[in-house]
């Protein structure tokens, strides 16, 4: 499983709620960097941000969810 890059924030509260609302439509995804951009400040601009991953077979259908704000239409 491959995974891809569907939304990059630059705050942890961001990246958590765009990682909710595609969890509660049914996709998994994944925080990745978070813990680093918490430990150092600037670190999460520094590093291209807090990315929100998710397999690259629901890369098209996650896009779609985010930028509907999660509300399936």
């Amino acid at each position: 499983m491959d995974l891809v890059t569907a939304f990059t924030a630059f705050n942890s509260a961001e990246a958590q709620l765009i990682r909710s609302r595609l969890e509660a439509a049914g996709l998994r995804a994944f925080v990745q960097d978070e813990l680093s951009a918490l430990s150092m400040d600037g670190y999460a601009l520094a590093a291209g941000g807090i990315k929100v991953q998710v397999p690259d077979v629901d890369a098209e259908l996650a896009l779609e969810l985010i930028r509907d704000g999660g509300s399936g239409e």
